[in-house]
């Protein structure tokens, strides 16, 4: 194990944060360069090397956080490497943007701060990046099959490097015009710079993946005609359908989805566009949506110069330790200040949108907003608690509510969807369609991007199997798994 009194010794130290009034003026990421390796041995040195390692049932990789933690510690970097990839195809976007539910199962975590696994997992790859370490990895031989992979994101690219790496031929279809799916578009270059998604993008083109860009199946190419094209084909398309805000005033201009936002902000990043058409310079911006994505709104709009920002939620405000009915190891809601929010603006909960309000052009000035309880299990609006707030920028960061079918992707394969709208899978991924099979967001709904990768690589044995009989590649989630919560 790693030291056995560090976990005494040593506490919970994380990555330091460049100030406020730096970052906000550019979009490079908000930790201070190097600030990490300094310190992460001794923070690895923290793991306990428990009977039990419920970080493995927290992460649902599986990843083996104990040994790499033993590795970082006696900084051996390039055995630590080895072991993170054994597990997970991609560290450096879970080391950034993982909500790090290995950390709230963590032994430790249950009398003092958790290991901070996050920032040991993300020091090991970029040193192994910096290094050499990661290389890529062709077959030794071509199995003559062909797969396609149907989306970019996490769990189409984990399932298109396992597939590739087992010998067949692989080809990634991305609608947009670059590879990366939501990593690309709809995480802002603030929590990870897209030289990241690059530099795997081209370990993959070395290992024998190929990419194409700007194709949408269902609208540019016939989803039949793909399925006789290709010996198996895995859907990863994502949950890419947005829930909507169904109130007077929603048409007006300036409500957008946030999918509409972020990704044209990022195209600003990528030298696509000057400036973004939808800019919240200048304006009062309101972000409809307490999550993750409606931080990524926060942070977008402070760089963008906004007058003010507003994230309204309509849940109660969570406590800052976990409730009775949380109870270690399940992940347990509480209440979090990701960078964005350590910028400035405001957070109001128990808050819902009653309307919009305009001007004369048809250009939103205004939301309406009543305060919300819960009552014998419903939401009922408290009586006397409505008010008025400015509001010249809307982004409705409310979550997703399914895969794509105005595309005819769904319809034109000929696919069952279950009681909740995804596609419906069985214990190996395939669909009702032979051959065809479904990672990610696409068939379980909206999740974690830790998630979206454990579904592409238990997704690529089961397309392996279907083409060769056999597979040895690892499939660490069941379709029906769950995270632990209650």
């Amino acid at each position: 194990m790693a030291d056995p009194k560090g976990f005494l010794t040593t506490g919970r130290e994380v990555a330091k944060t460049r100030p406020v009034g730096e970052r906000v003026k550019d979009w490079n990421e908000v930790y201070v360069p190097g600030s990490l390796l300094p310190i992460i041995s001794k923070q690895a040195s923290r793991c306990m090397d428990c009977g039990i390692p419920f970080c493995h049932q927290g992460c649902p990789l599986g990843n083996l956080i104990p040994e790499w933690n033993d590795f970082a510690y006696r900084e051996d970097w390039t055995a630590a490497s080895e072991r993170l990839h054994a597990t997970n195809n991609f560290p450096e976007f879970t080391g950034r943007l993982c909500p790090a539910p290995c950390e709230a199962a963590c032994v430790l975590g249950i009398n003092q701060p958790a290991v901070t696994i996050k920032n040991v997992e993300v020091s090991i790859i970029d040193k192994a990046w910096d290094s050499g370490d990661v290389t890529p990895q062709p077959p030794e031989r071509l199995s003559g099959k062909t797969v396609a992979v149907i989306g970019s994101g996490p769990a189409g690219l984990a399932a298109a490097q396992q597939l590739t790496r087992a010998g067949h031929t692989v080809v990634v279809y991305e609608r947009a015009d670059r590879i990366g799916g939501l990593l690309r578009y709809g995480i802002p270059e603030f929590k990870m710079e897209k030289s990241h998604i690059n530099r795997r993008i081209e370990q993959m083109r070395a290992e024998g993946t190929k990419f194409r860009t700007e194709i949408e199946i269902g609208r540019d190419i016939d989803a039949a005609k793909l399925r006789r094209r290709y010996d198996s084909v895995v859907i990863a398309a994502g949950a890419t359908v947005s829930r909507d805000l169904p109130v007077p005033g929603r048409e007006l201009n300036g409500v957008h989805f946030a999918m509409e936002y972020l990704p044209l902000a990022n195209k600003v990043q990528e030298g696509d566009l000057t400036v973004t058409p939808i800019t919240a310079e200048g304006k009062h911006v309101v972000v409809i949506g307490g999550g993750d994505t409606g931080a990524d709104c926060v942070g977008t709009a402070h760089r963008q110069g906004a007058a003010s920002v507003t994230q309204l939620e309509i849940m109660p405000k969570p406590g800052e330790d976990r409730n009775a009915n949380q109870p270690w190891p399940t992940f347990p809601m509480l209440y979090k200040v990701t960078s964005a929010h350590e910028e400035g603006g405001e957070r109001v909960y128990s808050v819902s949108t009653t309307h919009f309000e305009g001007d004369e052009d048809g250009n939103v000035q205004s939301l309406h907003l009543i305060e919300v309880e819960f009552k014998d299990g419903k939401l009922e609006q408290k009586a006397g608690t409505e008010r008025v707030i400015p509001a010249q920028l809307v982004t409705l960061a409310m979550g997703f509510t399914g895969t794509d079918q105005a595309n005819g992707l769904v319809q034109q394969f000929g696919l069952d969807l279950d009681e909740r709208g995804n596609i419906a899978r069985d214990k190996d991924y395939a669909t009702n369609v032979e051959g065809v099979y479904v990672a990610g967001d696409a068939g379980r709904g909206q999740s974690l991007i830790v998630w979206a990768i454990a579904e592409g690589r238990s997704a690529a044995r089961g397309v392996d199997r279907f083409l060769t009989g056999t597979s040895a590649l690892p499939a660490p989630i069941r379709p029906t798994d769950r995270s632990m919560m209650v």
